[in-house]
């Protein structure tokens, strides 16, 4: 398709397609066809470079009959009068015809029209774009005064045409050269006579590289000093060079920080390489980043640690309900520290439910031991340069998230926190894990080397703690250098104290609101927290009191003393979530409260089962995992072998079908400590016998009937409690585990500990 553009000449330039170049116009005519491109042209101006660079003007036939379409990016006026513009190159264009502009007719205008490129063989492509990309970094390893950027560049372009206008513009050659591959249509033929003078200059480089290093060699060393600093002190003026006055602050810097003679003198080899390089060139923007970080680490800067006991366990209970044996573990280090000061800090991992308070103990652990305060979130790391930093040959490189807590806090005795620890993802490509055994191994961690900062440094008097809400998924080789701290869920009345004492204070202080204006009773929060709630921690409890109190305030109610109710409760908060027996079923025959755990805490599975004609099939739903499964089918072959003993003798499996089904089926369920209620649900469901729907059931059932040790104890007596349930059946074996469950749950529930099944069949059946 013919267009019309404008025609800028430029003399002495040359404009490739894909490059681009500012340039300062100072005559009226080309400000004015510049300014003409902007508002009519969609900012396109035809770009012609003359044969002839003497004439002033030259003739129209003169011109070359190719041009490039040049858009203009930007356009400045400066203030001498001038006009700036950035020219970026478009693409080439064949010139049809000239013609004068009808409204100034000092404006020469083109007729011009598209090139239709030929087409290559993909092989001989493929061959001459690889033979140009190794040819062009020869000639950049030869040459001192081409940046290696050009590879970059163009080892990712598969365009032989834009491939060979990109070098040009790279490469420095004769003008006459460059002009002849503008008007060069054929990729292939600039692609040949590119690689044939690049060869040239290479040559000619290694010619000249070797006629220097003669001279130099014949040179006496004084003569050579002396010819050197000359040049030096003549590019320092021509340059305007003002590195002196950051070189000597630098230089003082290195003084004060008492470094060992290594780091020292690697730093100083630093600043001594930044004295002699030039302020434009991107490296001394480099090596100045790299002196900012490693200056301005806190090498022997520590913060005075509290060593107060009752201090910090004052400080610790101000902000935090509960959480005994985080608290106290707190404070055996800090005695330990007081008996000696070289004691280290224990590496901590915090296990436990979402809502616990997890991260806020830890952040109020580095306030009450007055130690400074930095957070890594890992979950969903997968690349370790994340924790280690990157090489400093990277462009935009930077130190890892270690050492730039570390320059944020100030101090090389800060509390970190790791959080999300079970969420690391490892791939065939990188492990994180292998990073944080390097940071928190206190045999290694003293010598801690980030790829960026390259110098060792000492993280052994950082206090690491890491979270997760998941300890089987926390890595094994991680693990066995972690101390394990577990965090359980709160109980409804530990939710009570929490949100008499914490939550409600702080949200009334956040706002500004008169803590004697609102009345809760004890009765209505534990409503509250029961049919509003279902969670292991607090933070749903927390956002519904904010929404209670944000109604109050909405309706002008702040003002007057409000006592809440449950008719408020419902018109401020809405219909309830939860019923508080909601999760446990109903007294039917086959139907079984099983425990268990899940990422929110201790939980309520309830399992149903029902029977009718067929052939001996068994069919279990539920979403269930591999191991449930094959706890589905120990209870059954355990049933079959002792139907004598259950007195199931008229019942014959052979042609019957048990159906088994596990509530909640959209959450996924797995694990052994099922086996009680599934054999207790299908025994029910035979002998036509119901199950109150305040008992709930955990253990392994062995192919004999034995019950087996399981996980979780204190967790699942906590979710029982919440739930109602008034009666337990737990393994024997679990007897010690019972001593973590909160005193006042073992008082509100019946315990029973069995050692085999036939226990609890004589107690519920007989």
């Amino acid at each position: 398709m013919d267009t019309l553009l404008p025609v800028m000449l430029l003399k002495g330039l040359i404009l490739l397609p894909n490059q681009e170049v500012k340039i300062d116009l100072n005559n009226s005519l080309s400000k004015e066809i510049a300014k003409l491109a902007v508002k009519d042209y969609n900012r396109q101006v035809l770009v012609i470079t003359p044969h002839n660079q003497i004439e002033e003007s030259p003739e129209v036939n003169d011109l070359p009959e190719v041009g490039v379409i040049g858009k203009i990016k930007s356009r400045i006026e400066l203030p001498s009068g001038n006009v700036r513009i950035t020219l970026k190159g478009i693409t080439r264009v064949k010139i049809l015809s000239f013609q004068n502009d009808a409204h100034n007719e000092d404006v020469l205008e083109a007729l011009i029209t598209n090139i239709l490129l030929p087409k290559f063989d993909p092989v001989e492509e493929k061959a001459v774009i690889k033979k140009l990309n190794e040819i062009t970094k020869e000639y950049v390893d030869c040459s001192s005064h081409v940046s290696n950027s050009i590879l970059n560049s163009i080892k990712v372009i598969d365009d032989l045409s834009l491939l060979t206008d990109t070098i040009c513009s790279f490469i420095p050659m004769a003008f006459q050269k460059k002009l002849a591959y503008v008007e060069e249509i054929n990729a292939m033929y600039r692609a040949r006579n590119l690689l044939k003078d690049i060869k040239i200059e290479i040559e000619v480089l290694k010619l000249d590289q070797k006629i220097e290093k003669e001279l130099e060699n014949s040179l006496e060393a004084s003569q050579k000093e002396f010819i050197l600093r000359e040049k030096l002190k003549i590019l320092e003026q021509e340059l305007g060079d003002t590195s002196e006055d950051i070189v000597q602050e630098y230089l003082e810097q290195l003084e004060k920080l008492h470094l060992t003679k290594p780091v020292h003198d690697k730093i100083y080899h630093e600043i001594k390489r930044l004295e002699y390089t030039n302020d434009l060139s991107p490296e001394n923007a480099m090596i100045r980043n790299y002196l900012e970080w490693i200056l301005n680490l806190p090498w022997h800067k520590e913060t005075f640690e509290n060593h107060n006991l009752e201090d910090i366990r004052k400080k610790l209970d101000e902000h935090h309900y509960g959480l005994e044996e985080i608290k106290t573990r707190i404070l055996e280090y800090v005695a330990l520290k007081n008996n000696n000061e070289e004691q280290i800090s224990p590496i901590i991992c915090l296990v436990g439910p979402p809502g616990v308070g997890k991260t806020t103990i830890a952040k109020e652990i580095a306030h009450a031991l007055n130690r400074k305060f930095y957070k890594i979130s890992v979950g969903g790391l997968n690349d370790s340069s994340e924790l280690m930093g990157h090489k400093r040959t990277y462009m935009g490189s930077s130190p890892g998230k270690i050492i730039q807590g570390l320059k944020k806090c100030g101090s090389k005795n800060p509390v970190f926190l790791i959080d999300e620890v079970d969420k690391l993802t490892i791939n065939s490509k990188d492990d994180p894990t292998a990073v944080l055994l390097d940071i928190l191994d206190r045999e290694q961690n003293s010598e801690f080397i980030d790829n960026y900062i390259e110098e060792a440094f000492d993280l052994s008097h950082v206090f690491f703690i890491l979270t997760a809400n998941n300890e089987e998924n926390i890595p094994l080789a991680l693990k066995d250098r972690l101390e394990m701290i577990y965090l359980s869920s709160y109980t409804n009345y530990e939710k009570l104290e929490l949100a008499k004492k914490y939550l409600i204070p702080r949200i009334l202080e956040e706002n500004k609101i008169n803590n004697k204006i609102i009345s809760i009773s004890d009765d209505m929060l534990l409503y509250m927290i029961s049919a509003y709630t279902r969670e292991a921690g607090v933070r749903d409890l927390y956002r519904n009191l904010e929404k209670l109190i944000r109604k109050l305030v909405l309706l002008g109610k702040i003002n007057e003393r409000t006592k809440i109710s449950k008719v408020r409760l419902k018109e401020y908060l809405g219909i309830p979530k939860y019923d508080l027996f909601e999760n446990k079923c109903h007294e039917e025959i086959g139907k079984v409260n099983g425990l268990g755990v899940s990422l929110g805490g201790g939980s309520i599975i309830p399992i149903e089962a029902c029977v009718f004609e067929g052939k001996g099939e068994f069919v279990i739903t539920g979403m269930l995992g591999k191991v449930m499964e094959e706890s589905t089918k120990v209870s059954l072959s355990y049933i079959k072998a002792h139907q004598k003993t259950f007195g199931l003798q008229d019942f014959y499996f052979n042609i019957k079908d048990l159906h088994l089904h596990f509530l909640e089926a959209a959450i996924k369920k797995d694990g052994p400590s099922a086996g009680v209620a599934i054999t207790t649900s299908i025994l029910s469901l035979i002998l036509n016998k119901q199950v109150a729907s305040d008992i709930a059931f955990t253990g392994e059932i062995s192919l004999n009937g034995d019950i087996l040790k399981v996980g979780g104890i204190k967790e699942k007596m906590i979710g029982a409690f919440n739930h109602g349930i008034k009666k337990v059946y737990l393994p024997l074996a679990n007897e010690l585990d019972l001593e973590e469950v909160p005193s006042d749950i073992k008082e509100n529930l019946e315990i029973h500990l069995i050692r085999n099944y036939q226990e609890i069949f004589e107690d519920l059946f007989l």
